[in-house]
């Protein structure tokens, strides 16, 4: 979940328009005090989050992660299209066996605080951070390599020029590069030395309490100022490589602030009040939001569909932790027997949540691909899909050894009544409102859904630690243009794997968990697929991997909803994308009539 949160693209709430009114007028006048007004010097824009940092350290951070956007870049990125493009690095360079990359740096480079940034950063970002065996990175999991998993090596060429020397010829390694670079000057003291706890000084480096300007950064904006439960302040990064045509520095808006609102209502009634520049549109409010487009002076973009999506899955993991069972044995062979978990795919109506939840504004989802990659493939092309079909689930049911008793009750061979707890985030207002109809879905093949709403920092917690968990659904489940970006949701040993984890780092032990084959064969055709160059094989490969994902389910795929933005007709230069966070191109936003400074 550590960059699940980051990835969420839609957070979004049903709004009933009385009770919200009154609430606008009552919020308003008693948030005056407090709320962010724009200054009458400098500019700013003024945006909401429900989530706050657990960290500022990049790759420690579980949640919170969108404002990576505005601190810091890697080697290249991606624009709007999912295209490549130049970042840190103005060029670089493949060996004609495709085993050597060489990067060249832009010159003039510089830290937040001024430091010059140097192929020095790049080689300490890799290889004392991103390699490090004590450091839980996420960037790990994609920088392993083919079946041995081995990992790149890196060598400073000069000031301004990097190699990286792949063990084999690896298609997404150029995409991978778009990953975060760190500043070694601040850093590198801390990746050696320990605690009296044995643990690196590197992994308590930049938590939520570190003086903002301690916090340096590459991107276009500085840490500024964090206030826990209210808000962060980015300031202008007054040595941000980017300028203009015309030589103009970027970017050109002084401030971003982001306010922490505890729910989407909440956040929408601050933006119709005019308290927010941004909001992302669900479905219940974009009705409401259109009509009010003109006069409210804002406009709603429609990126398309999402490429992240809600997802139901169980937890699959058959291990022990201090002999105790992470999942009681009776419930684990339910979850561990397909048919019970295809059973559960033909028993949720996806089209009722579609409608009722979604408005109809959205998609069945079935695929871990998504739609606007070259690699998705489609139902008509062979995709197994799972039409809501009761008598499908039954059959599966009885087909693995259930029964049901004269109350219509499902039991097991044993006679243990099915039942489990589904746990999912209380702050998200389309997980609130599609846990009961899934609870009433399966109730209707005799499964009794206890439901079990909770703080995310607890999800995140039950999925990354304790590990002690039925069954979840969450929402911004990540469907990637390219495969491999999602490679640590489906290698074995990766840290996303949530389904049948493995204890990473440090974290305690986990004895007689097992992977059954279908699980190895994912993970071996994703490393495949990686060393593919191929583009037609590279299709076939991941074309089976979404059919074994569909044929054995360790994610249920619900709905995808459309991407949608609300943002004042003052900012100029918005470029939104599905396939895109909304302000991946800060530094290129204007103000109308802004005293940019």
């Amino acid at each position: 979940m550590k960059r699940l949160t980051a990835l969420t693209q839609h957070r979004y709430h049903r709004y009933r328009i009385f009770i919200c009114f009154i609430l606008a007028i009552a919020l308003v006048s008693c948030l005056q005090p407090r709320l962010l007004h724009k200054p009458a010097l400098g500019s700013q824009i003024i945006v909401s989050s429900s989530v706050e940092p657990n960290t500022f350290n990049p790759q420690l951070m579980e949640e919170g992660a969108g404002i990576l956007t505005y601190l810091y870049e890697g080697l290249v990125r991606e624009n709007e299209r999912g295209d490549i493009e130049p970042a840190l690095a103005e060029s670089w360079e493949f060996s004609r066996d495709r085993r050597k990359i060489m990067f060249t740096l832009r010159k003039g480079l510089k830290w937040s605080d001024g430091k010059p940034l140097t192929a020095n950063d790049v080689v300490f970002t890799y290889d004392d951070i991103y390699k490090n065996p004590e450091i839980n990175a996420y960037a790990r999991d994609f920088l392993k390599i083919g079946k041995n998993r081995e990992f790149p090596t890196v060598k400073k060429l000069d000031d301004w020029r990097v190699e990286f020397t792949l063990p084999e010829p690896f298609s997404p390694f150029l995409r991978i590069t778009r990953m975060e670079i760190l500043p070694a000057h601040v850093l590198q003291s801390l990746i050696h030395k320990k605690d009296p706890g044995g643990r690196l000084l590197f992994l308590s480096a930049w938590s939520t309490d570190t003086p903002p300007e301690q916090i340096i950064s590459n991107g276009p904006y500085q840490l500024e100022s964090y206030i826990p439960g209210e808000r962060i302040t980015f300031r202008k990064n007054p040595h941000y490589w980017r300028k203009d045509d015309q030589g103009n520095p970027q970017p050109y808006i002084q401030r971003i602030i982001q306010q922490t609102v505890s729910n989407d209502d909440t956040a929408l009634i601050q933006f119709r009040a005019g308290v927010l520049d941004f909001i992302k549109v669900n479905i219940d409010s974009f009705y409401l939001l259109k009509k009010e487009e003109n006069k409210g002076n804002f406009t709603i973009y429609n990126g398309g569909k999402q490429t992240t999506t809600t997802v139901i899955t169980f937890n699959l993991n058959t291990g022990k932790r201090h002999g105790k069972p992470l999942v009681d044995p009776i419930k684990s062979r339910w979850f561990n027997t397909v048919e019970f978990r295809q059973a559960i795919a033909y028993s949720i109506n996806r089209q009722r949540l579609l409608n009722t939840l979604f408005k109809g504004l959205g998609a069945l989802q079935n695929s871990p691909i998504a739609e606007q990659s070259p690699y998705y493939l489609s139902p008509e092309a062979g995709l197994p899909v799972y039409d809501y079909n009761i008598d499908q689930a039954k059959a599966l049911l009885i087909q693995a050894g259930f029964q049901y008793n004269s109350q219509g009750q499902l039991l097991d061979s044993a006679s243990n009544r099915v039942e489990f707890t589904l746990t999912y985030n209380v702050a998200h207002r389309t997980l609130q409102n599609m846990a009961p109809l899934i609870q009433q879905d399966l109730n209707k093949i005799g499964i009794k859904v206890n439901l079990h709403p909770i703080a995310v920092t607890l999800v995140v917690d039950k999925l990354m630690n304790t590990m002690d968990w039925e069954c979840q659904i969450f929402n911004g489940f990540p469907m990637a243009i390219e495969p491999h970006d999602t490679i640590n949701f489906w290698s074995t040993e990766s840290n996303w794997h949530f389904f049948n984890r493995q204890p990473q780092g440090q974290q305690t032990p986990v004895t007689g968990r097992l992977v059954p084959g279908w699980e190895q064969k994912i993970t071996d055709l994703y490393l495949e697929g990686s060393t593919t160059w191929d583009e037609t094989k590279r299709k076939q490969i991941y074309a089976t991997t979404q059919k074994l994902s569909q044929e054995y389910l360790p994610f249920i795929y619900l709905v995808n909803s459309l991407s949608m933005v609300a943002v004042r007709d003052q900012i100029q230069g918005v470029k939104h994308s599905a396939l895109q966070s909304p302000f991946w191109n800060v530094h290129e936003l204007t103000l109308d009539n802004a005293n940019n400074l």
